[in-house]
């Protein structure tokens, strides 16, 4: 699939610009997001240097990007400023004058120093949403504390309850947190921007890495607020549902995701050992957790016997969750067979870039790909002529857009 850059279409969030100061990936992915809806994001970055994730490699394409940046910044463009020049200051200013939302994850206090705190800018701009990225949150000691998504995972307990067992925690092989926080981030703006149409103001959004950690454990969580239970490392068994984890099989390790007793049954038939589907010991699924040792180890001497792939065909014919355990190019190929876009080209035929898709889907206002990830700098011109032209019209007749035209008007 090959983004068409010459008839965009109307977005879901057409008409709002987005002021982003982030960098690295919490933030940035929520500002991707918002490009995709069709948001004109524009993107400010220190002169040289830029998004930090610009020098993170390996892997670099054969142009020598690095995809880690690649992975987060499409549908933006690339402002350079330096904010404590006070030209680029007064552009920025004027950029956030102009604005609906900012969006920023520098330590807490930087943005204030150069006076873009939220207090500062929303007696300049009041229908601003103001969007402030955190590791630990704004005040007092936390302030202060870096928010790195590897530190996180293992002081909120994510690396606690991950690895191969007890005393070998292990972390998440993505920046999960990360992803989670730009999520929490961009429901937050979102849910600004919908009570702005309400009340005429804008409004300060905080979100920092720990809180969204321990939100997003879920049932991990609430088991130890709830039942004061402090659950420990499992593998890849589940702490409360049984079958629910890898098994052996005589080429790569399969997932068997038993969700019930009648799946159960069903399994146990599809596997050739009915006789284990009346065993008292794994009658129910609160029995087959009491007896996961007994359990795991009548069905890993079945599955053993054959293959990945057969099992996957079989036991899914029978209606049980099951799969192998892809690498990510398996996993893009089995996307593709399912008839799923994962895939997706951005950008011109001379310029392009591949990238994951977007997962949203909308039946009226679909996301789009109109611009590929902006090399450092490369519209700077074009939104300094715009922050120099027309005053923005006041709301609420206001329909943002640099020079008039939709995002995707200008590659």
């Amino acid at each position: 699939m090959t983004a068409d850059s010459q008839d965009p279409p109307l977005g879901a969030l057409t008409g709002i610009v987005v002021a982003d100061f982030s960098r690295v990936l919490a933030a940035p992915y929520a500002t991707m997001l918002f490009g995709d809806l069709g948001a004109d994001v524009i993107k400010v970055e220190r002169p040289g240097s830029g998004d930090d994730t610009r020098h993170w490699g390996p892997p670099f394409t054969d142009d020598h990007e690095a995809t880690y940046f690649l992975s987060v910044n499409r549908n933006k463009r690339s402002f350079t400023a330096d904010m404590s020049e006070q030209a680029d200051h007064d552009d920025l200013v004027e950029l956030i004058r102009r604005a609906d939302v900012l969006i920023e994850n520098f330590r807490p206090g930087t943005m204030a120093r150069h006076g873009l705190s939220y207090e500062q800018l929303a007696a300049i701009n009041p229908r601003l949403v103001y969007c402030s990225v955190t590791g630990f949150g704004s005040e007092g000691a936390a302030a202060a504390l870096p928010g790195y998504d590897l530190l996180v995972q293992a002081v909120g307990g994510l690396m606690s309850v991950t690895g191969p067992g007890p005393g070998e925690p292990v972390k998440a092989g993505v920046a999960l947190v990360d992803v989670l926080t730009g999520l929490h981030a961009a429901i937050g703006v979102l849910a600004a921007l919908r009570a702005r149409e309400t009340t005429g103001r804008g409004q300060l959004v905080e979100v920092n890495l720990l809180s969204t950690l321990l939100s997003s454990m879920v049932n991990q969580s609430v088991g130890y607020t709830a039942g004061g239970a402090v659950p420990g490392i499992l593998g890849n068994r589940h702490p409360s549902i049984a079958p629910y984890q890898l098994f052996p099989t005589s080429d790569r390790p399969v997932v068997i995701a038993v969700g019930n007793d009648r799946q159960f049954a069903q399994l146990c038939a599809a596997l050739g050992i009915p006789e284990a589907g009346n065993d008292p010991r794994f009658a129910t699924n609160t029995a087959r957790v009491a007896h996961i040792d007994e359990l795991d180890r009548t069905i890993a001497a079945r599955t053993v016997e054959q293959t990945a792939a057969h099992w996957y065909r079989v036991l899914s014919a029978h209606g049980i969750p099951c799969g192998p355990v892809n690498d990510i190019s398996q996993a893009f190929a089995m996307a593709s067979e399912l008839g799923l876009t994962a895939r997706i080209t951005v950008g011109t035929d001379q310029d392009s870039v591949d990238l994951a898709a977007n997962p949203i889907t909308l039946s009226d206002t679909p996301v789009s790909y109109l611009r590929r990830p902006p090399r450092l700098g490369q519209h700077a011109d074009e939104v300094r002529a715009w922050l120099n032209g027309p005053p923005a019209i006041e709301p609420p007749q206001h329909h943002h857009s640099i020079n008039n035209q939709p995002m995707g008007a200008h590659q």
